[in-house]
């Protein structure tokens, strides 16, 4: 292949690669299914592609076209030259509102296409659940549909031409009335009209096959309608001009609840009559929290739509009156019915979990049958799966009468395949019997290609041969899809996989410690490829700062595969590939969240790293910073802190210092405090005895005492005040104690105790607790696990010996978001056999948790002030932020606080080679809503991380929520 390579370097202006992260990277789509290509062209233009179709045919080699990825069915892979058009030909070329019209490029994501549309009050009528990261060319491949499409249809529907490149080099413009038709296809049609008017289901969603029926006559010869759907089998897509439809000024959602989902599919078909924008259904055991739906064990959310809210709203409340349904309610709040839909648009990633955790495929993702018979058809699916012994989560467009549904096949070993294949084969018989089809969106790839004799029978499967002949000869485009193809149980990406769990660091229980399971989560979907963030979420930062498949947490899942299969991959854990994907990984845990299959790649990385450096010299950075506490611990504990200040302002001796140490020459050394946090608490508890509690509680307290023998015999003795132990983590306790000091004063002004955490001294070794960060997020296992056992011998007077004792579990406050989320997280998985791991981990609150959970009737200081700022992607990840905006709100502080992660990211932003990286991440999200802050406005930052970001980067100073609150409380006295 080194002269294909070449000749392909010489004949296209986009990016060749032949090496192994490029070709690793598309192995797979969103199916069951892998192949191994040669290489991967991003073409620039039509010409780019022309040449690389004239160098693949010269070679023999097949060609496929990708888009983002996310196809169900197998089709977006193959053995011979990926054509990627996520690169370049990717553009919105122009948009006509007069006319309803866009000609979009084939690499154009969905959603920018709908951004481009709206100020126009038009968008493109299909929608898949994929819309931030699915191209249109993939959409036109597979005829898309999504949610919408009981109001506009189907892609094909949407379609008015295309510009199209054979595998022989003809330039088609496709159309109606034979426009851009090859030779002979005419010809195939006139005479096979018979057939053709009698062969096919009439069904809204019939997507297998080829839809040759849109060539008849009657149905105005549409070639570009034809192509759709046909999976890049025929030629390649180039441009297309596309209609928009009208978007309805205004939207409500009624959502139905009915007692299951066959009684749901029953009644989808009757509520066509409102003409609703959407019907789609979903059963409970999809939803793992129904908050917000109404009761029942299935529901329908139909959307309707309006000129002004009140109308949109009307319709309806007349949906849910008209419905026979168990319970009924329309919600109007746009955020109310953005948070629902949000459920039903994770569904292709969360079905891949059934509620007890085992895995889940697709392969039989969306059968249709007609609308009607749709509840009958569910009742038989269930019978099926029950006499396979499977389990499957039914959803989708009830309405169409299409339904997904990912099963929990055994794909791993030859009996599971087998039963895979036997299921297969009788579920096509059912779906036939109902009048459906294969397929209703996701097109037939090889998950389904190979059964369509079954549902079009040999005659009419005959006549997609002989098209597929006559368009593309050579058999060059995308071989085995839809005509001649491979058997569905071939090519399974499972079947690579190492047999037996690897020994690794972390527990991974909710795989049970397997790391293939681990990395078998990654479906595909691709939620992590979106390039607009939006609301919360945080996944994923690296990617929408490169734009590169490699730093997607996609990207990575499918090296780490690769790595696991061994084959194109081949030196393990000792992999560069695998490293260098995972070098701008900031370990953000975002994914963890936000993948709807909880892929969790920051601890992936840590897993990969431990192995990787095994025996051998690490990073500069992983010594430097990866062992912070450590040389904190000797420098800012001492009186030489304000020499190292000194001499870290002094530029040569800093620049020198960070090339030692790893680090960017762009970043400043953050100061040591004068005093860390510990000694300021211990100073300020010795002149009393103790640490006081809070100004109510020791005014109660004290007053008891004083007239205790004056107090009636029967008079209740008052109850102590609450304590908890303040967790001195590295940053509070030696870069920034004022956060510990104002949360000192927060927690008093509470009522609450206030106590430091027992120290050990021990020389040149950490003697306070540590929850072992900075080792973790540097792959530093073992030390890792060492410390974290210090810190529970450090503890374990402190730690009742079960999770029920009558002693009460203690409370541990952690204010550094990211060591709150290692206590939570990473210390029962790196130590899953110690008890007290999960104990010591179940006993960590944030700040706002501790304040809402032990002093529940205080009031915070009522501030009054606008804030903005960044939730810490680890809080938002691991720890949750409901405590935090339930305190922001009783402080009377608000704004919302942006997604996304500041980029710095613990040690990343510091490490030589991030620097632009962080900065990208930083500007996409935080600095912006700074930047465009009133000048009052408070900027909220509980991370040292994100505080350090907005220092560097902006001038600005973050504070963490104590420090404001502290700020409203009456002054301290005693200079404290």
């Amino acid at each position: 292949m080194v002269e294909l390579e070449a000749e392909l370097r010489a004949a296209v202006r986009g990016e060749v690669g032949f090496d192994v992260t490029s070709r690793a990277l598309v192995t797979m789509d969103a199916s069951n299914y892998r192949r191994v290509p040669v290489g991967v062209v991003a073409p620039r233009d039509a010409a780019d592609v022309a040449a690389a179709l004239e160098v693949c045919r010269a070679h023999g080699v097949p060609v496929v076209a990708r888009g983002g990825g996310t196809s169900i069915a197998g089709q977006a892979t193959g053995t011979g030259v990926v054509l990627d058009f996520t690169r370049h030909m990717n553009r919105l070329v122009s948009l006509d509102a007069a006319t309803r019209t866009a000609v979009v490029q084939p690499g154009l994501v969905l959603d920018r296409l709908q951004e481009a549309a709206a100020p126009h009050g038009l968008r493109f009528g299909p929608d898949p659940s994929t819309h931030g990261r699915c191209t249109l060319g993939g959409m036109i491949g597979n005829n898309s549909c999504g949610s919408h499409s009981v109001a506009w249809g189907t892609t094909a529907d949407s379609v008015l031409e295309l510009d199209v490149l054979t595998a022989r080099g003809g330039r088609l413009r496709l159309g109606r009335d034979w426009a851009g038709a090859p030779r002979g296809l005419r010809e195939l049609v006139a005479g096979e009209l018979a057939p053709l008017r009698t062969g096919f289901p009439d069904l809204p969603r019939r997507i297998s096959g080829y839809a040759l029926d849109a060539l008849l006559p009657e149905r105005g010869a549409d070639v570009a309608r034809s192509f759709c759907g046909s999976e890049g089998t025929l030629g390649i897509l180039t441009e297309a001009t596309v209609r928009l439809v009208e978007s309805p000024r205004a939207r409500a959602l009624a959502v139905l609840g009915y007692a299951d989902e066959s009684a749901a599919a029953e009644a989808a078909a009757g509520l066509l009559a409102a003409a609703p924008l959407t019907v789609e259904g979903m059963a409970a055991d999809l939803v793992r929290t129904p908050a917000g739906l109404p009761r029942g064990g299935a529901w329908l959310f139909v959307e309707t739509g309006g000129e002004t809210p009140a109308q949109a709203r009307a319709r309806a409340g007349s949906v849910v009156r008209a419905a026979d349904a168990l319970d009924g309610l329309v919600v109007t709040d746009p955020a109310a019915q953005r948070a629902l839909w949000r459920i039903r648009e994770d569904a292709s990633g969360t079905a891949t979990r059934m509620p007890d955790g085992s895995e889940a495929w697709p392969g039989w993702e969306d059968c249709a049958v007609p609308p009607a018979r749709l509840g009958a058809y569910l009742r038989d699916f269930r019978r099926l799966l029950a006499a396979h012994g499977l389990r499957g989560t039914p959803y989708g467009h009830f309405g169409d009468g299409c339904i997904h549904v990912r099963i929990d096949f055994d794909l791993l070993g030859a009996a599971g395949v087998a039963r895979f294949r036997r299921f297969s084969e009788e579920l096509v018989d059912l779906v036939v019997a109902h009048g459906g089809s294969l397929s209703g969106e996701h097109g037939d790839g090889q998950a389904r290609a190979e059964l369509l004799p079954r549902m079009y029978g040999a005659e009419t499967v005959a006549l997609f041969e002989r098209a597929k002949g006559i368009w593309d000869p050579d058999d060059l485009l995308n071989p085995g899809m839809l005509v001649r193809p491979a058997p569905l149980d071939t090519n399974l990406r499972f079947a690579v996989l190492p047999r037996e769990p690897l020994p690794v660091a972390f527990a991974y229980p909710a795989d049970h410690g397997d790391f293939s399971a681990a990395v078998r989560r990654c479906v595909g979907v691709a939620k992590c490829r979106t390039t607009e963030a939006s609301g919360p979420s945080v996944m994923c930062p690296s990617f929408r700062a490169t734009g590169e498949e490699e730093h997607s947490t996609r990207g990575r899942a499918r090296l780490l595969h690769e790595m696991l299969a061994g084959e194109l991959v081949t030196d393990g854990w000792r992999s560069t590939e695998v490293r260098d994907a995972l070098d701008l990984c900031l370990s953000c845990k975002g994914c963890r969240s936000d993948c709807p299959v909880g892929v969790d790649m920051a601890t992936y990385k840590a897993e990969f790293l431990h192995h990787h450096y095994a025996g051998r010299r690490r990073p500069l950075s992983h010594y430097s910073m990866g062992r912070l506490p450590r040389w904190l611990r000797l420098v800012a504990g001492t009186r030489t802190a304000w020499l190292v200040n000194a001499l870290a302002a002094v530029r040569p001796l800093a620049a020198l210092a960070g090339r030692l140490g790893g680090i960017t020459p762009e970043r400043e050394f953050p100061r040591l405090a004068r005093e860390p946090f510990s000694r300021w608490l211990r100073r300020r508890a010795r002149p009393r005895g103790r640490v006081r509690a809070g100004r109510r509680a020791r005014t109660g307290a004290g007053g008891a005492e004083r007239a205790g023998a004056g107090r009636r015999p029967e008079a209740p003795a008052p109850a102590p005040a609450p304590a908890v132990h303040l967790w001195p983590d590295t940053f509070t306790e030696y870069l920034s104690p004022s956060v510990g000091r104002a949360a000192v004063r927060v927690l008093e002004a509470a009522g609450i105790v206030v106590a430091e955490l027992p120290t050990r001294p021990r020389p040149f070794r950490d003697s306070r607790a540590c929850c072992g960060l900075t080792y973790v997020s540097t792959g530093q296992l073992d030390e890792a696990r060492a410390v974290l056992r210090r810190t529970l011998d450090l503890l374990d007077p402190l730690l009742p010996p079960g999770p029920a004792d009558a002693r009460g579990v203690p409370v541990f406050v952690v204010l550094e978001p990211s060591c709150a989320a290692a206590l939570r997280a990473d210390l029962p998985e790196l130590l899953p056999d110690d008890p007290r791991a999960a104990r010591l981990a179940g006993a960590v609150v944030t700040f706002a948790e501790a304040l809402e959970r032990l002093a529940p009737g205080w009031t915070p200081p009522r501030l009054d002030r606008r804030v903005t700022g960044q939730t810490h992607c680890h809080q938002h990840a691991v720890l949750g932020d409901t405590a935090d905006r339930r305190l922001r709100e009783a402080a009377a502080l608000t704004g919302e606080l942006v997604g996304g992660c500041c980029g710095l990211a613990g040690n990343f932003g510091f490490e030589k080679g991030h620097f632009e990286v962080s900065r990208a991440c930083a500007q996409e999200r935080l600095l912006p809503a700074v930047a465009g802050a009133p000048e009052d406005t408070v900027i909220l930052a509980d991370g040292f991380s994100c505080r350090t970001q907005l220092a560097q980067l902006a001038g600005v100073r973050g504070r963490h929520l104590a420090e404001v609150l502290a700020e409203g409380l009456e002054p301290e006295g005693d200079g404290k």
